[in-house]
């Protein structure tokens, strides 16, 4: 007999699921940690006052991407990815959402790097996607994949990101450099939708 259809069939009575997900290809060595964890470390970037009425969006036991907690407050918060090579999360202004929600969607659509940023920009322009009017934040923080410590609660090898967006700010409207400082903010991304101040803080 197929080798594969042995280890099919043990998985589909060990663990149902486990067999659906190698019957579609899909990868069963990813652990989604629980949900506190998520949002635990969801939320660390954001400064503490913040934390308790954020949003949170991240991962069900399936692996399905999804809201963990509706917040009260202003900010959105994403979960690490647990399919992704390194931690990552990240909190932005809920007036965000609907430009960084049409960027999830593209990329589950198989649209790939600078032309998602294509799609939005022209359907910005064409009033179909909402932006903010007024300047917003991101905090993010990004490192190795056990940068998190469940134990502690702490990310502390996470390299900081402080992120203003200003819609369709330029170098001469901010007084800023369009490319990268060493100690100082800049502007990426100028004269675009996604027009924003980088403030990265030294390790």
């Amino acid at each position: 007999m197929n080798r594969s259809i042995v280890l099919l069939a043990i998985l589909s009575i060990t663990s149902p699921a486990a067999a659906q997900a190698t019957a579609a290809g899909e990868a069963t060595s990813v652990v989604v940690p629980p949900a506190e964890q998520q949002l635990a470390a969801a939320v660390l970037p954001l400064p503490k006052e913040l934390r308790a009425g954020a949003t949170v969006m991240g991962y069900s036991p399936s692996g399905a991407f999804t809201t963990l907690r509706h917040g009260t407050g202003e900010m959105v918060c994403l979960a690490s990815d647990p399919k992704a090579q390194r931690f990552h999360v990240a909190c932005y202004h809920r007036l965000m959402e609907p430009f960084m929600a049409r960027g999830r969607e593209l990329r589950a659509q198989g649209v790939k790097g600078d032309q998602v940023d294509s799609v939005r920009f022209r359907e910005v322009r064409e009033k179909k996607l909402a932006i903010p009017t007024s300047a917003t934040t991101l905090y993010s923080l990004t490192g190795a994949r056990d940068s998190y410590d469940p134990a502690t609660g702490t990310a502390a090898t996470a390299r900081h990101l402080f992120v203003v967006y200003i819609p369709f700010a330029t170098a001469a409207s901010t007084g800023l450099s369009a490319v990268p400082v060493e100690g100082a903010p800049w502007v990426m991304f100028p004269g675009t939708p996604k027009a924003h101040i980088m403030f990265v803080p030294r390790m």
